[in-house]
């Protein structure tokens, strides 16, 4: 069935409406068909970075060879919890560490340590924390997994933006006015105050120099 322009146009006004309905209280919505849609929160985003997610140990510790892999272990399921409520924004991130080893005789433990850390605007480190986990492994047992936790406080009007950049983001703009074909998240000024009230909290192994390089050439 073909519809009408008057029913394509009511239509496109109650979907537009219906996403419109979505946005909550405090978040950055750019709306008019202008831009993005750019939903913020004071919590930081949680996430593990490339080439930490993952730690390989090899016996002899100089070798590099199959048959002298001893043991590989790989962060996995991060969650995260935010309670944004007060003036200091407190983030954890829980995650779990699944292990392997090669000789599965005897019962084994093994320590790993890995960071939290806390970045502001995508490359400042603000806070670093380092912790461990325990992995032990039952005679007879190739895998075993452990959990870690990782924790920060960030400061609320930190990760909080400007009055008047936050105004030029949700301003509403008029089809045909000459500032609605400029996208205000592209404005210099109006990025690097965003990006410096983005946070993040990191996690990932502590590896060594050569862990780190076997990790991004393997």
């Amino acid at each position: 069935m073909k519809m009408t322009a008057r029913k394509a146009l009511l239509a496109a006004t109650v979907a537009a409406a219906a996403l419109a309905g979505c946005a909550r209280s405090g978040e950055i919505v750019v709306e008019q068909g202008v831009g993005i849609t750019a939903l913020r929160t004071v919590c930081p985003a949680v996430g593990v970075p490339d080439y930490t997610g993952d730690v390989t140990l090899f016996s002899p510790a100089g070798a590099r060879t199959l048959e002298a892999l001893d043991l590989s272990a790989a962060i996995t399921n991060v969650r995260s919890q935010c309670n944004d409520s007060g003036d200091q924004v407190y983030a954890t991130a829980t995650f779990d560490v699944i292990a392997q080893r090669r000789d599965w005789r005897g019962a084994r433990s093994v320590t790993l340590p890995y960071y939290s850390t806390v970045v502001r605007g995508g490359s400042s480190v603000v806070a670093k924390r380092l912790g461990s986990v325990t992995i032990n492994f039952a005679d007879g047992q190739d895998r075993a997994y452990a959990s870690g936790t990782a924790g920060a406080y960030i400061d609320r009007a930190a990760a909080t933006l400007p009055d008047d950049i936050r105004e030029r983001i949700t301003r509403r703009r008029k089809v045909g006015d000459e500032e609605a074909a400029i996208d205000p998240l592209t404005e210099p000024d109006v990025r690097a105050a965003v990006a410096r009230a983005s946070f993040e909290l990191l996690i990932g192994f502590q590896l060594t120099d050569e862990q780190l390089a076997y990790n991004a050439t393997r």
